[in-house]
């Protein structure tokens, strides 16, 4: 059983870009979104072996420190050619300092090592996003985009390797698209349209704990 969200929570990330679309797809709802990273908290260690343990982690972490409850997003991209990686180490490949013009260059790297070909290189976004309540309920909602990985990267939108992952169906990177286009979800179809792996899993969260009481 569901249970509804409302009023407001943390949303347990220090990451801007996160925090921005996160914001963005809550926007439609009457929710109050306050970050971790705003109000000072610490970042726990993700100690998991899986994204829904990591995310599951931070949003407890945020859920027991504040009393509110806080939903956090452990995401990441998994390169078939690279056995899933980076997967759960997504953002370390990024170095300490979160270069991931870095990144991008070293999945590159290990695709040239492999000699990997433009046609075997699959790949996708996932996104686990967990609500921990303080009563230490909780609830997860996973969603994935399928695509490949291309070089060199292209545009400048988005954050992380958005501009070396192309989703199929589409000729453009996330890098080259809107946000509007990359996370936007069309509410009017059954189930409701999504591109992104985030906005997949929120759809699914929203379905369940947020109902249906939309702005607009």
């Amino acid at each position: 059983m569901h249970r509804r969200l409302t009023g407001r929570i943390v949303v347990a990330t220090h990451n801007a870009g996160k925090l921005r679309e996160m914001r963005e797809l809550l926007a439609p709802f009457a929710i109050e979104a306050v970050s971790a990273g705003e109000l000072g908290l610490p970042v726990p260690d993700e100690t998991g072996h899986m994204f829904a343990e990591n995310a599951a982690l931070k949003a407890r972490a945020a859920a027991v420190a504040t009393g509110l409850p806080a939903f956090s997003d452990d995401s990441g991209l998994c390169v078939t050619a690279l056995d899933g990686a980076p997967g759960l180490f997504t953002a370390d490949w990024a170095g300490p300092e979160r270069d991931f013009g870095k990144a991008m260059a070293r999945v590159e790297h290990e695709l040239q090592k492999r000699h990997v070909p433009d046609d075997a290189r699959g790949a996708y976004f996932v996104s686990a996003l967990v609500i921990a309540w303080p009563d230490g309920h909780e609830e997860l909602f996973e969603g994935r985009v399928f695509g490949r990985v291309v070089w060199p990267p292209r545009g400048d939108k988005g954050f992380g390797y958005d501009p070396m992952f192309q989703p199929d169906g589409l000729d453009r990177t996330f890098g080259e698209i809107s946000a509007e286009e990359k996370h936007g979800i069309d509410w009017s179809t059954r189930p409701p349209k999504a591109l992104s792996h985030r906005a997949r899993a929120f759809v699914a969260l929203a379905e369940g704990c947020l109902g249906s009481d939309r702005n607009g």
